[in-house]
């Protein structure tokens, strides 16, 4: 039986204004002020899909079209190991990785893969040539999608961030990826995919601006609920651009609208790694814009953090139905972690939950330790802890194939130049 796609209408969340998307609407078309959209769901009640696999066991609370092969969802379980550590009673791990035991079996080791899942199952009919910007976790998660279900990709991304682009197979010839040159950052890669963009043969994916990569990652909090039959209390999360906790709200607020899952508002808490902190020092200045930073001092401190996904420094941030706003809406707060806190919180996870994790979600456990020790949440609160990645351990023991970049070109170029090597190489 052929998927039927789900139906939505999109909502300005500055002005609540809802309208039909229009395939690849990022923005809405009569308003002067930025804002998110959000997408309203025919389907109001959380209902998940047991005929459909992965992530699409979540499709009605996803703006897709199709179904892709190879998908997973993140899975979630009560934590006995890091609980204990922290002296929590009530603390649920929601894993986004590959950990067969456990039936985790995203092979990037990401939740990036819940973003890529969606997006391209939301991708309209077209010729045009994807372009995703990123810093790592992301190219690699949507590189893996695109080469399995043969959908043309252009990856713009650091050199720096190329160790990141590593695969369980060899990509299909579809996918290309265009890195900046060594010390730059990756808000030097979304500048190269902006001017690349310029030619309507390729199209920009979209950010935190696209409903279907917020719905997708916000699908960590549908694991949650599932598992554990309510809202939680408290959220925690890394975060470079904070679209994953933006999504974490959202779903929040539908589960709400349902109403059998309490009506709490999950406070949200999230964390960034020093001293690449732009957020985070934003957000304690009590500032809706964000502070000021030279592209040098940003190279700089993307530098020196383990955690370097997180270190987008021009995140959705100020806009409405951003993280801003759902700090203040949920009354979460904001944490700054260090490189040495990374590392142990890493060793202590491996040691008493049995997987590996990546830095930026180490970071998180990291933010949930001072909140614990700061009383910021309770022993007995339902707390969700969303391990963004991990299982590189069992993901790669057999080893795995790299990416090298097929064109190297600096950002500064002028976009006819970009475009024109980056037509040479298709």
């Amino acid at each position: 039986m052929a998927f039927k796609a789900t139906n939505y209408k999109l909502m300005n969340v500055a002005t609540s204004r809802v309208f039909d998307d229009e395939g690849w609407t990022l923005s809405d078309p009569l308003s002067d002020e930025a804002s998110l959209l959000r997408a309203v769901y025919e389907k109001r009640l959380f209902t998940p899909c047991d005929d459909l696999k992965g992530i699409y066991r979540y499709a009605n609370w996803l703006p897709i079209s199709r179904i892709l092969k190879n998908s997973s969802a993140p899975i979630t379980y009560k934590s006995i190991g890091i609980a204990n550590k922290l002296g929590l009673n009530n603390l649920y791990i929601t894993f986004s990785g590959y950990w067969p035991k456990m039936g985790a079996m995203m092979e990037t080791c990401s939740f990036k893969e819940t973003e890529a899942y969606s997006v391209c199952a939301k991708l309209p009919k077209s010729k045009k040539i994807l372009i995703v910007q990123s810093a790592g976790n992301t190219a690699r998660a949507f590189a893996k999608v695109c080469s399995d279900n043969n959908i043309p990709l252009i990856i713009c991304i650091p050199e720096d961030c190329i160790h990141d682009l590593w695969f369980r197979k060899k990509l299909k010839s579809c996918v290309k990826v265009i890195a900046t040159p060594n010390g730059s950052d990756y808000y030097d890669a979304i500048t190269l995919g902006e001017k690349l963009a310029q030619d309507p043969m390729f199209m920009l994916e979209g950010g935190a601006k696209n409903i279907a990569r917020r719905d997708g990652m916000g699908t960590t909090v549908l694991s949650a609920v599932e598992k554990i039959g309510r809202i939680p209390d408290a959220y925690f999360q890394a975060v470079g651009s904070g679209t994953g906790a933006i999504a974490a709200w959202e779903n929040c607020q539908r589960l709400q609208d349902d109403g059998r899952f309490g009506k709490n508002n999950m406070r949200i808490y999230t964390s960034q790694n020093i001293p690449f902190t732009i957020m985070y020092d934003s957000w304690k200045a009590d500032s809706r814009e964000l502070l000021a930073i030279s592209p040098e001092d940003s190279r700089h401190k993307v530098e020196v953090i383990l955690a370097k996904v997180l270190s987008n420094r021009k995140p959705p941030y100020s806009i409405a139905g951003g993280l801003y706003d759902i700090l203040k809406a949920s009354n979460g707060d904001m944490f700054a972690v260090t490189n040495d806190e990374i590392i142990y919180w890493l060793m202590q996870f491996l040691n008493t939950e049995g997987v590996d994790i990546l830095p930026a979600a180490a970071s998180a456990v990291a933010a949930l330790d001072k909140a614990v020790k700061e009383n910021v949440v309770d022993k007995d609160e339902c707390i969700m802890l969303n391990i963004t990645g991990g299982g590189m351990l069992n993901a790669t023991q057999a080893g795995f194939y790299r990416k090298e970049a097929d064109l190297i070109l600096s950002h500064d170029l002028e976009a006819d130049e970009i475009i024109a090597n980056v037509k040479k190489i298709l």
